[in-house]
């Protein structure tokens, strides 16, 4: 008997022990996974979450890598399950930006209701977030988004494309340049550990002009290329300099952030004859962030780029310097909020006309990167952002758009299902339709934004963008207006009357001949004022101070009683008493007579700029009035004294 409690005793010991074992294991693992995410090796750090998954390990950090190595390497459908799992087993460990990939992930399923239900998580949990305003803002994106169905026809160049990636493509002197992954003409093939292809290099194929497809695909600018990445080429007009996106990598030696990552830096060569020169660097590189795909401006003055450099919103934001010499730029500038988010802003691209198109996944999609435009103001403000829509975006990951916009025919890159490769460049054409004229209906109300009472003197116009009115009218006896602008269209409505602070809201108009209602509450010009009120609070005066014992109107007083006189002039029934107090300290007699010529001396300042003397007069009530306990033989500090000497002025009538 003893020996078989012993004999127990020993196994349940041995199996505490392989215990024991499993979890050292599966730590070490672990923590050599993630050594790898850190470093962004993503497919060596997958495989082993995988195992250790198929282990039956789980934790809320497993979940969330797992999940990430798949995001980074646009695998929507594999990492929606590893959220999913996050969210459902670990609600309370989940991060915001977690939930914001989720919802990500979702829409590359096309699962869009149950995306915009993890995005409402999101909103609440980060509401001060863009991505979160954004959506709340859009709740009809999709609808939204669809005004652009069949402008478009996209075609997959799959005798252009390989099973590697291909994207980021570029017109320079009536050929397509582009970045591809493919066989890269070397015995050895160095692989980028962060999706397990090999790096990128710069290709070559002639567009054919009147069909716009692509001939043989040759390598290009050999000297521009590395053995690690080149991508995103930007050419100046006159085809012979070309800046470009490189790893940190430059004369044989490449360097990395304090991580030990390799960042990108944008480099710019020059041709010389035939060849090109060695790249240079820009100068605004740094080791320890990224600046990626450079686009120029149409005069070549100003260089647009992607980079997570200090100052970024999100993940990436648009910058651009001023080109002003060789070699010589000015300080990045943010685009600002109307353009980043705090999620992946990159790929920018400015067409001859001077519109800045871009990819996103921080606003309102279809999932994915999309690609948007941004139209600008004739002094290059940013007036509105659109979604190019479908077919040009999808559920997965759209960008790198080029476009010729004499011809309506250009280039995008997608990694959208049923591709030759990782990533695919594809043909457009954008068919521009003449359609009946659309026009919709604006209705509304305006009211007094303090009594909420309808103003039946408004006028309401419709403005471009630009400000130039589209459509005025006047209200009618109920402060009700009604405009018919063009549908689908983004106008500001604006509502004035002279009495009133104008007041205006951004709308897009309905996409077919639909009403929408746009009330709007007009401040009063001059707050509302009633008998009994006093103007010094009304008005906000400073206090009205006099010397010492002297009653003459002080320059810094009259300062303050030229907001009175502008009251009575504008208001010509209007009647005021000037009433002027005093503390308790001095004789009460003395107060009462000295309040008095005080209050006379500023009734009689008043009328001495014009207005008549019926209507302001001024009376001294001393120290008989005060606003505390600071009475005679009181205690009291200066400040409380100085709440008793105040001048008012009474509203006697109006």
């Amino acid at each position: 008997m003893v020996m078989q409690v012993n004999f127990k005793i020993l196994l349940l010991t041995l199996f505490v022990f392989s215990g024991l074992f499993t979890i050292q294991a599966q730590e070490k693992e672990l923590s050599k996974a993630d050594k790898k995410f850190e470093s962004y090796a993503f497919i060596d750090a997958q495989k082993i979450y995988l195992r250790l998954a198929g282990d039956g390990y789980e934790s809320p950090e497993l979940f969330q890598k797992l999940g990430d190595s798949y995001y980074f390497n646009a695998k929507y459908e594999e990492s929606a399950q590893w959220y999913a799992k996050l969210v459902d087993r670990y609600p309370d460990a989940v991060s915001p930006e977690h939930l914001f990939r989720y919802a990500q992930a979702l829409k590359a399923l096309q699962n869009y209701s149950k995306s915009d239900e993890i995005m409402e998580a999101f909103r609440k949990a980060k509401g001060g977030d863009s991505r979160a305003e954004l959506f709340e803002e859009e709740p009809d994106y999709l609808e939204d988004i669809s005004y652009s169905d069949s402008e478009y026809e996209v075609e997959n160049l799959r005798r252009t494309n390989s099973r590697y990636s291909d994207f980021g493509p570029m017109f320079y002197e009536n050929k397509l340049i582009f970045s591809s992954s493919r066989d890269t003409g070397t015995t050895k093939k160095y692989v980028h550990k962060w999706n397990n292809e090999p790096f990128l290099d710069f290709y070559q194929a002639p567009i054919d002009r009147e069909t716009g497809e692509l001939g043989t695909v040759e390598r290009f600018a050999d000297k521009l290329n590395s053995r690690y990445h080149e991508s995103s080429p930007a050419f100046t007009n006159d085809g012979r300099t070309i800046y470009f996106t490189r790893n940190n990598y430059a004369q044989g030696v490449k360097r990395t952030d304090k991580n030990g990552t390799i960042r990108l830096k944008i480099y710019k060569s020059e041709k010389r004859g035939d060849s090109w020169s060695d790249p240079v660097e820009l100068p605004f590189n740094n080791d320890e962030y990224s600046v990626s795909h450079p686009a120029l401006s149409p005069d070549n003055k100003k260089l647009y780029f992607a980079s997570d450099m200090p100052g970024t919103t999100g993940f990436s934001d648009l910058w651009v310097v001023d080109i002003s010499g060789d070699n010589e730029y000015s300080e990045p500038r943010n685009l600002g909020p109307k353009v980043n988010t705090e999620g992946r802003e990159n790929f920018p691209y400015i067409s001859k006309k001077g519109n800045l198109y871009f990819s996103s996944d921080g606003r309102p999609g279809l999932g994915g990167l999309d690609i948007y435009v941004a139209a600008t103001r004739k002094n290059g403000d940013i007036a509105y952002i659109i979604n190019l829509g479908k077919p040009i975006n999808s559920p997965q990951d759209d960008f790198a758009f080029i476009v010729d916009e004499f011809s309506n025919t250009g280039y995008f890159s997608t990694n959208r299902y049923f591709g030759m490769g990782g990533d695919d460049i594809f043909r457009f054409t954008r068919t521009i339709k003449v359609i009946p004229e659309c026009r919709t209906s604006i209705v509304g109300t305006i009211r007094d934004a303090q009594t909420l009472l309808p103003i039946a003197t408004a006028t309401v116009s419709a403005l471009d963008l630009d400000g130039n009115v589209l459509q005025t009218t006047d209200v009618d006896e109920n402060g009700k207006y009604e405009l018919n602008p063009l549908c689908n269209t983004e106008i500001l409505i604006r509502a004035e009357e002279p009495e009133y602070y104008s007041a205006e809201e951004l709308v897009t108009t309905p996409l077919e001949n639909k009403s929408k209602t746009v009330d709007l509450n007009l401040e009063p010009r001059i707050t509302r004022i009633n008998p009994g009120d006093d103007l010094a609070k009304l008005l906000d005066l400073a206090p009205i101070y006099f010397d010492f014992d002297r009653f003459n109107i002080r320059p810094d007083a009259a300062l303050e009683l030229v907001k009175v006189l502008a009251v009575m002039e504008s208001n010509p029934t209007l009647v005021v008493e000037v009433r002027a107090h005093t503390d308790s300290r001095g004789g009460d007699a003395y107060n009462l007579t000295l309040s008095d010529k005080r209050a006379k001396a500023t009734a009689n300042y008043i009328v001495s700029r014009g207005i008549d003397p019926s209507r302001i007069s001024g009376q001294g009530f001393g120290e008989t009035q005060l606003k505390n306990e600071c009475s005679n033989g009181v205690d009291c500090t200066e400040e409380e004294h100085q709440l008793n000497r105040r001048s008012e002025f009474i509203v006697i009538e109006y």
